[in-house]
Order: C-alpha cells, then sequence, then structure tokens
C-alpha cells in the first residue's frame, strides 16, 4: 500500500498492521468515489473564491477531477489496494498529474469532512431511488385496484374470515407505498445538510465558502456545527436504514402473501416463470424462491443497522471506530434497494385465479354481514353477533361475493374505496420528489 497521506518522516509503518487499519475500506469506497470527487471540486472552487489557489490552478485541477471520473466510469482508473482509501487516490492522482497543485488540493479539509459529504450525496441518492421505487410499486397497485375487483377470501389469523377483493388487497399496498415514499422524502430532508468545510470536526483557520459548496453539491442547508458534523455520521446512515426497513416491512408481508397464494393449498396466482426456480433433485417443481429472498430482504438491512448501532457508543469528536459503518451501509442499501426494484414488474405480471378464488369464499363468511344487518334493524349488537355465528353455516344463503363488497361501504372499504384519495396522495409525493434535484439519481 503506497500513497499514505498521513505519512510523517522517519515514522515507520507496518504492512501487517496497515492491511488491518484499511480493511476493505478501500474496496467500499468505490460505492462514494464519485461522490467524493464531485466534493473535492466544489471544494476546489471553494479554495479558489478564497484565494487559496488561483484560477489557474482551479481549471487545471477541475480538469483533472472530471477525467477521473470518467476514468473510474470506464474502467480505465480502478480503486484497489494500492491505495488506503478513495481520499487519498484522488490526491495521489491530482498529484501524479498536476504536481503542486495537486497537494494543494487538501487545504482545508479533513478526510472525516470528506467522508462525511460523499457518504451524505451517496445516502440522497439511494433514498431517492428508493422513494422512486415505493412510487412505482405503488402506481402499479393503485392501478391494479381501480381495474380488478376480484372477490377473494380476506384472512385474520391466517384463517377466511370475511368475503374482500383483490382490489382491496392492492390498495392497502398502494396506500403503504405511498406512505414509504413520503417517508424517504422526510429522511431525504432532515439529512439535507452539507458537512463540507467542517474538517476534522473543529473548522479550520481559513474562512471557507462554505455557502458556495453547499449550494454547488445540491445541498438544501449547510450543517453548521463542525462537533454535530461527527455527531451525525452514524445517526444519519441509521435513519436511511431505518427508513428502506420500512418499506421492505411491507415488502417482507406482500411476499409472505403471495408465498401462500402460489401453494397448491391457495393457488390463488400464478408468477411469470422468471420469479421461480426449478428443484435440482425433483423435476416437478418449481419455486418461488425471488419471492422468498424478497421476504428475506428485510433481515440484512436489520442486521445493518444493528451494527451500525453498536459502533455508535462513543464520545463527541472521530473515533476511527466509524469506518466499520460504510459496509453495512452499503451492504443493507444493495440488498433492499435490489429487492424493491423488483416490486414494480412483479406486481405488474402476476396474475390472479378468480376460479380458485371464488371457490375459497365459504358460506360463513357473510355471517359478519348478516350481524351488521340485524343491529341496523335494532338488534343489540352482541345479540346478533350471538345469533350469526350460531347460523353461520347458513350466512351465505341468497348472498353473493359481489353484493358484499358492494354494501361494505364504510369510508376506504371495497363499497367505497376512496382510490382517489390515494391517487391524489401519490401525485403530491411524486411532485415533491420532482420539485427538487434530489428526485434524479
Amino acid at each position: 500500500m503506497s500513497n499514505l497521506v498521513w505519512q510523517k518522516p522517519g515514522v515507520r509503518t507496518d504492512e501487517c498492521i496497515m492491511r488491518f487499519l484499511a480493511g476493505t475500506d478501500v474496496l467500499l469506497d468505490r460505492e462514494f468515489f464519485l461522490c467524493d470527487i464531485e466534493a473535492s471540486m466544489a471544494h476546489v472552487q471553494g479554495l479558489a473564491h478564497i484565494g487559496v489557489i488561483d484560477d489557474h490552478e482551479a481549471a487545471a485541477l477541475q480538469s483533472e477531477l472530471e477525467v477521473l471520473a470518467d476514468d473510474f466510469r470506464a474502467g480505465r482508473f480502478v480503486l484497489d489496494e494500492r491505495y488506503e482509501d478513495g481520499h487519498s487516490a484522488i490526491e495521489a492522482r491530482l498529484t501524479e498529474r498536476l504536481g503542486d497543485a495537486g497537494r494543494r488540493v487538501h487545504t482545508g479539509r479533513s478526510r472525516n469532512d470528506q467522508v462525511l459529504v460523499a457518504t451524505r450525496l451517496w445516502i440522497k441518492r439511494r433514498l431517492a431511488e428508493l422513494g422512486r421505487y415505493c412510487m412505482d410499486t405503488a402506481h402499479i397497485c393503485l392501478h391494479r385496484a381501480q381495474d380488478e375487483a376480484l372477490p377473494m377470501p380476506g384472512y385474520t389469523h391466517l384463517q377466511r374470515a370475511v368475503v374482500s377483493s383483490t382490489s382491496m388487497w392492492f390498495s392497502g399496498f398502494t396506500e403503504g407505498f405511498i406512505d414509504n415514499a413520503w417517508r424517504a422524502r422526510q429522511t431525504y430532508d432532515w439529512l439535507d445538510a452539507n458537512p463540507l468545510g467542517t474538517a476534522a470536526g473543529y473548522g479550520v483557520n481559513l474562512p471557507l465558502d462554505r455557502a458556495h459548496s453547499t449550494t454547488t453539491l445540491g445541498f438544501a442547508r449547510m450543517q453548521v456545527s463542525p462537533v454535530y458534523a461527527q455527531l451525525s455520521r452514524g445517526k444519519f446512515e441509521l435513519a436511511a436504514l431505518e427508513t428502506l426497513a420500512t418499506a421492505l416491512l411491507d415488502g417482507r408481508r406482500l411476499a409472505w402473501d403471495l408465498s401462500l397464494f402460489t401453494t397448491a393449498e391457495f393457488d390463488f396466482i400464478e408468477l411469470p416463470d422468471e420469479y421461480t426456480t426449478g428443484s435440482s433433485i425433483m423435476p416437478n417443481k418449481r419455486n418461488p424462491d425471488a419471492i422468498e429472498l424478497l421476504r428475506a430482504s428485510y433481515a440484512p438491512v436489520a442486521a445493518a443497522r444493528v451494527e451500525i448501532e453498536q459502533l455508535l457508543s462513543l464520545p463527541s469528536g472521530y473515533q476511527r471506530d466509524l469506518q466499520f459503518s460504510k459496509g453495512p451501509l452499503v451492504h443493507g442499501f444493495r440488498q433492499g434497494l435490489g429487492a424493491l426494484h423488483l416490486l414494480p414488474d412483479l406486481l405488474t405480471r402476476m396474475r390472479w385465479k378468480p376460479e380458485r378464488m371464488r371457490a375459497a369464499i365459504e358460506p360463513s363468511m357473510y355471517a359478519t354481514d348478516v350481524a351488521i344487518e340485524q343491529a341496523v334493524a335494532g338488534v343489540p349488537f352482541r345479540e346478533a353477533y350471538q345469533q350469526a355465528a350460531l347460523a353461520a353455516a347458513e350466512a351465505g344463503q341468497g348472498r353473493t361475493p359481489e353484493a358484499s363488497l358492494a354494501e361494505r361501504v364504510s369510508p376506504g372499504s371495497s363499497g367505497q374505496p376512496m382510490l382517489e384519495a390515494l391517487a391524489a396522495r401519490l401525485d403530491e409525493v411524486a411532485r415533491i420528489w420532482r420539485a427538487s434535484s434530489g428526485g434524479e439519481s
């Protein structure tokens, strides 16, 4: 490993210890590298504004940073174990190409605020991605709720309970993913603060143009206190992972339903072939592996949250322990977003089996309708409940699933689904995401 930016004359380093200190940091920094370059460009502009570097040097640094970004995207520059981390790789490249101008780029900043700003930019983009997947899922669910209302059993305790419909099933997940998109936006706004210029957590004796870097990098505000900039590391990552986990909780329950509905015992849906795999030994099997891994994808995100939380038993100021927050953050978002990315296509292409769902609606599932009707007619509800329970087997006489659904007129239920209200909320959250550059990733 070369290019140790902190190396001092006469201080010996041990390769084994250095490997332990670096760990997989430089490989994880591939995720953040373009964000680090972007922040370096803003820092260079800021240094030029206050006269620390001249315009010629600033232009040369900007140009080389753009070339480095292009080379990284194209695979011509590889961030690997030659470097301690992405930050030192940027400085080494600039020094190699520009000499003393490259050596000036770190003036007024620390690797501490470099990692903070790169991580913050990265999280904002992942949250925008999360918001987009949630809105896409909500759109598909809303359209299917509007277009089809096939009767199906509604379950409580996994027991057949009342008549429901595919429209009601889809509307539930519509509203859930609208809320998830809102939550992603709220978290985005909460952490949309620029830490660049806070250095190692105590500021520097330079009049850094932090307002310029805040605007240039697209942050809504400046993170004012350098001490809090360090205190926020880990805290903001936890909030982002919590937001992702909230969406995956809905994804997990949806996947559970689909897992049950694909069994021979239910047989309510047909999945696209691409979402199933075969058995290695049983020729008759098609397994819903993608659904099961979607259901499991909450686990690595929950684990990531726990891992970062366990790092945060720390005093104020930067501690090297925080290096270990990168891995769980990256792995959690990679798994969680990978799962949520599948949902819109899966929900578009899955097909209900109307005859199987209708056959599963048994007469006793109308008993609640009977009890409510008697209560409306003047029978005390608890008495009506007892009468309906005794005659549950005959409750379906002369009734149809369609009539039961139509008569369910409490707001939000099948007879008055209020899908237009959900559509309005979805349009509003989409408008808010579109209104900012954060809606793009």
